[in-house]
């Protein structure tokens, strides 16, 4: 069954959300959910993520899933104010555990904070097969912009988090603890080898001036034109344009906060005796 699909779109992050669903009045899964955060005063608001709860209420939808493709680096994840909404299962790739363990000594956070995926309702192994009501999804274990990555297949239609952008912007940095441009090279490849006509989305946009923002290609698009990782580009070639390209770039405005709540699944950390909950910024690591 082919999915129904959904987009809601993030000017401030550049992030697609979707509902992936069945029918309607049946089951869907959310994928890449956003909670807006502002950075200069440090509050966090659910303008995005109440519209993908009116569009599931509309729609009279059962949510099953709230998916990650990985553990962002460049917004918040509201995967926790949509399950205390709306219910469903929180879920991202197994390997989640290794960013975990980076971020964990990176931010020094707590002993008790556990770096074996138990934040997530549930961890996805490479090639496991789940249920949306009617549908059958897949997880495609396709890491290098992080080790983690995850890809979601419905039918025709892969849910592609970082591994690619549109065309014309080409592929994720590879640059994060973790990544390799040898390794993204490799999952693309692996995207790749999907039916011309297989459709692929993305996880961020940040079009140029000349276009509107879109989110939508297919693997015969990308391989044709993805100004990166097009046919005919070496796996050595990729590498060495991608660590030229990833040397110039500063770190995303909200890696700090982002990290330190999508490694905890959505969950801010827990708050101190005054009852407040604290993000921690260290100084001249990155």
């Amino acid at each position: 069954m082919k999915p129904t699909v959904q987009a809601f779109y993030d000017p401030v992050t550049g992030t697609i959300t979707y509902v992936v669903f069945d029918m309607p009045g049946g089951h869907a899964a959310i994928i890449d959910s956003v909670l807006d955060y502002d950075p200069k005063a440090g509050r966090t608001r659910t303008y995005l993520a109440d519209q993908v709860i009116a569009f599931i209420r509309q729609q009279q939808l059962t949510t099953d899933w709230i998916l990650e493709t990985h553990a962002h680096a460049d917004h918040l994840s509201a995967a926790k104010y949509l399950q205390t909404t709306l219910g469903g299962r929180i879920a991202i790739g197994e390997h989640i555990t290794q960013v975990q363990s980076v971020f964990k000594q990176m931010f020094n956070l707590e002993t008790g904070f556990a770096v074996d995926g138990s934040q997530f309702d549930h961890v996805f192994a490479d090639n496991e097969v789940f249920e949306v009501g009617q549908l059958t999804g897949r997880a495609l274990f396709v890491p290098g912009h992080t080790p983690a990555d995850i890809a979601y297949q419905f039918d025709d239609a892969v849910f592609i988090g970082d591994t690619l952008f549109m065309p014309d912007i080409g592929s994720a940095r590879c640059d994060f603890p973790g990544g390799d441009a040898a390794t993204l090279y490799q999952s693309v490849q692996r995207l790749y080898s999907l039916p011309d006509e297989t459709r692929l989305f993305m996880c961020h946009d940040y079009p140029p001036e000349d276009r509107d923002a879109a989110w939508e290609t297919s693997v015969a698009e990308q391989r044709q034109k993805n100004i990166h990782l097009h046919d005919g580009i070496s796996q050595e070639d990729f590498v060495k344009r991608r660590k030229t390209r990833d040397a110039t770039l500063e770190m995303p405005v909200l890696i700090l906060p982002s990290v330190q709540v999508n490694i905890r699944a959505g969950h801010l950390p827990a708050a101190e005796s005054n009852g407040v909950s604290y993000l921690k910024i260290p100084i001249n690591l990155l």
